[in-house]
């Protein structure tokens, strides 16, 4: 057992295979598993969000799996807060704690601290309300795209709250969102090592497709059915139902679709793997490497 406090981090993009990872390595540890993602934590979205089994559950202690409710603010600032207290919680009783997801920005806030940032006039904020609701997400897409063509590379373009955020600090101050995050890392009282999950794009992106399959056999249409009335929630600005909500609205097929959730699901998984290939601290397993990857964490000098 080490003597410093040590959070794992496993990340990765969708369907590589992260939570059975860390439900390995939790066991081998016996220590909890803290979710970095930043849609299980929701209660009323199970199948869209590929949360881990009740079998997986019962494997190992998780948290921020079915903690809040859709209608709850929750963002990256609110996991931060929370999460960090919960490690520490966690961290009386054992050195080790798991984190795990694919949400790099929630990732980032545990380990190094989200950035302050600029208060945005109320104006700025209403007009691109305005243009968001006139114009949707394409429009607000090309506008980051334009007005910050680094953020834009990386960030989560099917998220409008994201992006809406990120232009208001453009607009407001005439200079790109990006150029305002300076990553210097807060202090923290643990240790963190990040263990990154790959797999070759062809082997990828077919888990991804399988996945969709599974999710749509396993009730993806009739979930989304029930949270259609809320589509407009943030918690549900997410691929999986946004997809789905436009087939309810009579503007694409079923069958439309569900190609457009792998064809987004993909995306979003080629996204993830950009913002975590810039993060030089991450040591690279094949999901299917767990001997290797317990190997590396024993040799851990700590």
């Amino acid at each position: 057992m080490p003597k410093t406090k040590i959070l794992l981090c496993v990340v990765g993009p969708t369907a590589v295979g992260k939570s059975s990872t860390a439900i390995y390595i939790a066991n081998a540890l016996k220590c909890d598993i803290i979710s970095a993602d930043a849609r299980q934590v929701y209660k009323e979205m199970s199948i869209g969000t590929a949360k881990p089994s009740e079998n997986d559950l019962a494997q190992a202690k998780h948290h921020f799996v079915n903690s809040h409710n859709i209608n709850d603010t929750f963002n990256a600032g609110v996991f931060e807060k929370q999460a960090v207290e919960c490690i520490t919680s966690l961290h009386t009783n054992n050195n080790y704690v798991v984190m795990a997801g694919g949400s790099g920005l929630y990732v980032d806030a545990v380990c190094k601290g989200l950035d302050d940032f600029i208060a945005i006039p109320p104006q700025i904020r209403a007009d691109l309300n305005e243009q968001f609701n006139k114009k949707g997400l394409i429009y607000i897409r090309e506008e980051l795209k334009q007005h910050d063509p680094k953020y834009f590379s990386e960030a989560d373009i099917d998220n409008p709250k994201r992006i809406m955020r990120a232009l208001e600090v453009c607009y407001t101050t005439g200079k790109p969102y990006s150029s305002f995050k300076t990553n210097k890392p807060k202090d923290r009282a643990f240790k963190t090592f990040k263990i990154g999950l790959t797999l070759d794009r062809a082997e990828l992106y077919e888990r991804i497709n399988l996945r969709v399959d599974e999710m749509i056999k396993n009730g993806l249409v009739d979930e989304a059915m029930q949270l259609h009335a809320h589509k407009n929630l943030n918690a549900l600005q997410t691929v999986g139902y946004q997809e789905l909500f436009e087939h309810f609205d009579g503007k694409i097929t079923q069958l439309e679709a569900i190609d457009k959730i792998k064809r987004n699901s993909r995306r979003y998984a080629k996204r993830q793997m950009t913002w975590f290939r810039k993060d030089e601290s991450i040591k690279w397993f094949s999901p299917k490497a767990k001997d290797e990857i317990m190997d590396y964490i024993n040799s851990l000098d700590v």
